[in-house]
């Protein structure tokens, strides 16, 4: 893949997930179980690069370290919006970098705030991508699941792409 598609790609991903407050981060268990969790989304232009918060006594930090495959999900159901990323993830204790991260919302997950010793960066390194687009209003849902249903053609609001970020 060229620089450029890659770019264009990350440009795509990170017009559908801004705005998106909530994410679910999976991560895998010692006996191979997934577990997700809703993750705050650091407000940061995508870059190919997702950030969370947490706390380095929780099990997402003893699981990543396990193993670092993990995936995140967003949707926003209002827009017909959906991606899936697929990554390897790091913790990173960098104070400098939390700081840069940190917003007042936080405090209500994390009550000690930013200076919080406990408080870790997940860092995800996207590797691959999904994303399902569709319309954003309930009418034109409607409208393209009739369309599909008499034309037989999925229609442009099934609109999906798998895209490689490596």
């Amino acid at each position: 893949m060229s620089d450029h598609d890659r770019s264009d790609h990350i440009r795509k991903l990170a017009r559908l997930i801004e705005g998106v407050d909530i994410a679910m981060l999976t991560t895998a268990t010692p006996d191979g179980r997934l577990v997700s969790r809703p993750m705050g989304t650091q407000e940061v232009e995508f870059d190919g690069d997702l950030w969370f918060i947490t706390r380095a006594d929780s099990g997402n930090v003893a699981e990543i370290g396990a193993n670092p495959q993990v995936s995140v999900a967003y949707a926003n159901p209002s827009s017909g919006t959906y991606v899936s990323v697929s990554g390897i993830a790091t913790i990173v204790d960098d104070r400098a970098k939390l700081e840069q991260l940190w917003s007042p919302t936080m405090r209500v997950f994390f009550p000690e705030g930013e200076h919080d010793p406990q408080l870790r960066l997940i860092h995800v390194d996207a590797r691959t991508a999904e994303y399902w687009e569709g319309p954003g209003t309930a009418i034109g849902r409607a409208l393209d699941i009739a369309s599909a249903a008499v034309t037989g053609d999925r229609g442009k609001a099934a609109g999906n792409e798998r895209v490689d970020l490596s």
